[in-house]
């Protein structure tokens, strides 16, 4: 229902443009702040894969407490979208971990454009997918997106702990990152096409959050029994730290999409534009992060590649 509607009050029209700006900007500073994490746990010598890992347990424990019931429990096994459900929490998991690799070895800026501006990929696999078009803008858009990415992810000497970062992961995890989420964005968008619908949206990501809980848990106990890490009770508090934002983080997101009068094609460009401009300048300001010309205009032209595709997605 648009915004606009004739027969809709003012207040209502107001009540509803104010939720809208409420779970936008919600979901833009708490996916900000994920990014960020990790470059506080890397000051208190935290461990990110066991924060993650809590971090799940916590994102599962909200969720549950959120539907009012605990989503494996009630979950169907044999529905089709419960495997997707188990292979998402995998990638929860791994993209996860990426992410605060990519932040603590290398900037938050670096993480954040080559995180948000995967979403090229999932807009080009919808073509093929589902038989959608693009208008010129958003081809436009992905063709500075990938112009972005390179400069912004362009090596340079980095000093991580005295230790200098090898060259080869300068290039390797910003691409891994790019690519693996471009790719869990377009089976997330497969699986919501094919099998999800408003009665088992809840039960999907909750059996994903389950799943990457359960994953991480067993990946973890084997590492401690093989004393490849050691136990660390902060990084519980750690992952309560970040899990509380990560659920609602999506859950923000996904208020917005239902509530707004644009089309996703222009929510999420919109959504990401707002994602990576929050956490380079707070990276810049609080952490004091330094970026080359190459690395600052790449940051610079994926913020208009993004613009391009949300303009793009209005058209």
């Amino acid at each position: 229902m648009l915004l606009n509607s004739p027969g809709q009050p003012e207040a209502v029209l107001n009540s509803t443009n104010q939720f809208c700006m409420i779970y936008l900007f919600g979901s833009i500073l708490l996916t900000a702040y994920l990014i960020l994490a990790f470059k506080v746990l890397e000051k208190f010598k935290l461990g990110i894969f066991q924060s993650i890992v809590f971090n799940y347990i916590t994102c599962t424990i909200v969720g549950s407490l959120m539907s009012g019931n605990f989503a494996v429990i009630s979950a169907n096994i044999k529905a089709p979208w419960f495997a997707w459900a188990c292979f998402m929490g995998l990638l929860f998991v791994a993209l996860f971990n990426l992410v605060g690799i990519t932040t603590q070895k290398i900037s938050a800026a670096v993480s954040a454009v080559s995180y948000k501006v995967s979403l090229i990929i999932p807009a080009i696999c919808s073509i093929y997918l589902y038989n959608e078009t693009l208008t010129f803008l958003q081809w436009l858009g992905i063709i500075l997106a990938l112009a972005a990415v390179i400069l912004t992810c362009w090596p340079k000497v980095i000093k991580n702990n005295s230790k200098i970062v090898e060259p080869y992961l300068l290039v390797l995890l910003p691409a891994f990152l790019f690519f693996g989420s471009g790719i869990q964005d377009t089976l997330i968008k497969y699986t919501e096409q094919a099998f999800l619908n408003d009665t088992n949206k809840d039960a999907f990501l909750g059996c994903a959050f389950a799943s990457a809980s359960l994953i991480g848990s067993i990946a973890l106990s084997v590492r401690l029994v093989r004393r490849q890490q050691v136990f660390n009770w902060k990084n519980i508090l750690a992952g309560i730290a970040i899990g509380v934002p990560n659920y609602f983080s999506i859950w923000c997101l996904v208020k917005y999409l239902q509530v707004s009068p644009l089309p996703s094609s222009a929510i999420i460009p919109i959504n990401n534009l707002g994602i990576v401009l929050c956490s380079v300048l707070a990276a810049w300001l609080i952490f004091k992060e330094k970026l080359s010309v190459k690395n600052a205009a790449g940051i610079a032209l994926s913020l208009v590649a993004i613009f391009l595709m949300a303009l793009g997605g209005l058209l």
